[in-house]
């Protein structure tokens, strides 16, 4: 996954395709595990636009999205926010949810 900045999240989310930004922070158990799933779902669903951030640099679109927690997926669609993931749940749960509407 490559790391993105706020202003390719704007980017991809405007792109009117399917994207999705994984965020994290460094020190998180929880989000290596997560780290691990969504490295899966990227080989799963290569014509998803995926990016992730650590949540750290990232304070306006923490603030903008009202991000409550961490491992945190925004998932946006036609250029809005559709989801907002926290729990992880599964890679079969991850790949079901984002692959909606990419086909």
């Amino acid at each position: 996954m490559e790391e993105w900045s706020a202003e390719q999240w704007e980017a991809a989310k405007q792109s009117g395709e399917k994207a999705a930004f994984y965020l994290y922070t460094p020190m998180c158990g929880t989000c290596a595990v997560a780290s691990k799933m969504m490295s899966i779902i990227e080989q799963l669903l290569p014509q998803l636009q995926v990016g992730k951030a650590n949540i750290n640099f990232l304070e306006n679109v923490a603030y903008e999205h009202q991000i409550e927690s961490v491992p945190c997926l925004l998932v946006s669609d036609g250029g809005n926010v559709t989801d907002k993931i926290y729990a992880f749940q599964s890679v079969p749960f991850l790949y079901e949810l984002l692959k909606k509407s990419i086909d």
